[in-house]
């Protein structure tokens, strides 16, 4: 076997669909004297439209092939019988396409109407230097793929890459909004009650606080808007966190008043064991996170109309700045006296807040009523919210990459965890740059 066969079946075994889709889309193959495989001369005009939705690969392409000039899609395989795996036979979709692209063709492909599809081959056409890169970048086990080209990559492409990125991790957020704000039959405020309240659980706490807010309805907790005592009473005892052995006097009378209003909402109280205070830091207690939560909506009623008029992180940080009741300046939780400490929410709560809720909403709610000005506002306060903190971010730092806001780290986020850790270098703006440079 000479050295051009040993790369070619190097190639054959370690290549993915997604190469053939990068090699036709930019192309980056031998595309002279073009043969299919029943032997007619091939004449690329259009190779068409990537798709990326269910169907052909490429679709509106033009192409002669022989003495006859088609318009139509391509599909591609890494074998042509994987048109039989993926049953395109029987999928009328597929009945427009006008050539199959594979890396080798090991089966002949039909059409419905008994027709041969036209095939190109492309194992011979592909640059050795190129599969030589692309392999290296999806079989490396470096923390990113293209650790040693990264650097390569000019600072406009990187750039602009992850402004997409970052507009695309806010979309992937809104989905899960979207979901919610369905449900609740478009009420924004119920919604973002909501939301508000599952990121106040931080991760940990997260679902048990939303299923705390759906058990408590918005409209509920604000007929007693002028009670602090009576919104604590009602989220702490449907929490369950009401014992009936609390001996404290301020517990003792949430205790009572979540009785009565309980039987006069009919509610029906949350397990206890539900909520989690293993190995978290007390600030982050459900009790101190409740009692946070309650004050904010004591003092802010109507949360959402709010934020749609606030303009900077600035006015969102007095906005978030709470002062809770005396009982929690000496407690973390019921019954347990502890050194007198400000519960106040910190700044880095406070802007993992805006990151995960409030940007979110804002984009969401642009989108919806399809105005720009809040789609513009949920980018720029994450341009000026301080950069995130943790292991994903430390490597970045680590690559050299400076990194200054929360509109960065939440696109080297959404690159890491989409992109890099799964190998979609072809689909990613700089893995898609190393290659074509190369």
């Amino acid at each position: 076997m000479n050295r051009l066969q040993k790369k070619i079946t190097l190639l054959e075994k370690s290549i993915r669909e997604d190469l053939l889709h990068f090699v036709w889309k930019y192309q980056r193959f031998e595309t002279s004297q073009l043969i299919a495989t029943s032997g007619e001369t091939i004449e690329l005009y259009q190779f068409g439209q990537h798709n990326l939705d269910a169907g052909p690969d490429f679709l509106n392409a033009k192409i002669k092939i022989g003495a006859t000039t088609w318009a139509g899609n391509v599909e591609m395989h890494l074998k042509s019988s994987d048109w039989i795996k993926h049953k395109h036979q029987h999928d009328k979709a597929y009945n427009n396409v006008i050539l199959h692209v594979v890396l080798e063709e090991d089966e002949i492909i039909y059409r419905e109407n008994g027709e041969r599809i036209p095939c190109l081959e492309l194992k011979k056409r592909i640059p050795a230097g190129l599969s030589k890169n692309y392999l290296k970048l999806i079989h490396n086990e470096y923390w990113i793929p293209c650790q040693h080209f990264f650097h390569q990559v000019n600072n406009l492409t990187r750039s602009m890459w992850l402004e997409r990125l970052l507009v695309e991790r806010l979309e992937d957020k809104t989905n899960g909004i979207k979901l919610l704000l369905d449900r609740n039959k478009m009420d924004w405020e119920e919604t973002f009650y909501q939301a508000m309240g599952k990121n106040f659980g931080v991760k940990t706490n997260a679902d048990p606080f939303l299923q705390l807010t759906q058990s408590v309805p918005l409209k509920t907790l604000l007929k007693h808007k002028s009670s602090l005592l009576q919104m604590e009473a009602l989220l702490f005892g449907q929490a369950g966190l009401l014992k009936n052995e609390l001996k404290d006097e301020y517990p003792s009378k949430l205790r009572k008043e979540y009785e009565f209003l309980a039987k006069k909402y009919s509610m029906s109280k949350m397990n206890l064991e539900q909520w989690k205070f293993m190995r978290m830091r007390p600030a982050n207690f459900p009790t101190i996170r409740i009692a946070q939560f309650a004050t904010l909506l004591f003092q802010s009623v109507h949360l959402f109309s709010k934020i749609l008029v606030v303009k900077n992180v600035k006015e969102f940080e007095n906005m978030l700045e709470l002062k809770l009741s005396n009982y929690w300046q000496n407690h973390y939780t019921f019954d347990n006296e502890s050194t007198k400490r400000k519960k106040s929410l910190g700044k880095t709560t406070i802007h993992l807040l805006i990151i995960n809720t409030i940007a979110p909403f804002l984009f969401l709610y642009g989108k919806e009523k399809q105005d720009e000005q809040y789609k513009d506002l949920a980018l720029r306060l994450l341009e000026e919210t301080a950069a995130e903190k943790n292991s994903i971010i430390s490597k970045w730092k680590e690559l050299g990459l400076e990194v200054e806001s929360s509109a960065q780290t939440q696109a080297l986020l959404q690159l890491k965890n989409k992109y890099c850790d799964k190998k979609r270098c072809l689909e990613c703006g700089i893995g898609n740059e190393i290659l074509k440079s190369n």
